[in-house]
């Protein structure tokens, strides 16, 4: 099996925030519609997801947002089996992070994701709604 085979595109871009409701916002006066918002309890954090079509804006208040160019965080790969994807990220020695699958209550069913640093320090998340 190949990694590709398992990638089915962009699920969402990252974006941290000092303040969630003056980003929901700005997104909305973009025509973005509030997909879904939830509070992450582990990081205790707000979290909203933004959506324009195809496009997903997820927007965290974290209160450490850089708030200069390279603000955005991460982009999130959407994968078909994410134990497979773990496995081929691993065997390829691509899992620069040591990081783990992490599950997150979100959406109807829940998310399953881990994240890898790309060779510029980028961000990159697989997940998988459950």
């Amino acid at each position: 099996m190949e990694l590709k085979e398992q990638l089915t595109g962009i699920q969402h871009i990252g974006i941290p925030t000092n303040d969630i409701e003056e980003t929901i916002a700005f997104y909305k006066k973009l025509g973005f519609d509030i997909a879904f918002q939830t509070v992450n309890e582990e990081a205790n954090e707000k979290v909203a997801f933004l959506k324009l079509n195809t496009l997903v804006v997820e927007t965290y208040e974290n209160k450490a947002a850089a708030l200069k160019a390279g603000a955005i965080d991460h982009v999130a790969i959407d994968v078909k089996d994410i134990e497979a994807v773990y496995a081929l990220i691993n065997q390829e020695g691509l899992n620069t992070t040591a990081d783990t699958i992490h599950f997150l209550p979100f959406w109807e069913n829940g998310v399953k994701f881990f994240t890898i640093e790309g060779p510029n320090k980028e961000k990159v998340e697989f997940s998988q709604y459950l």
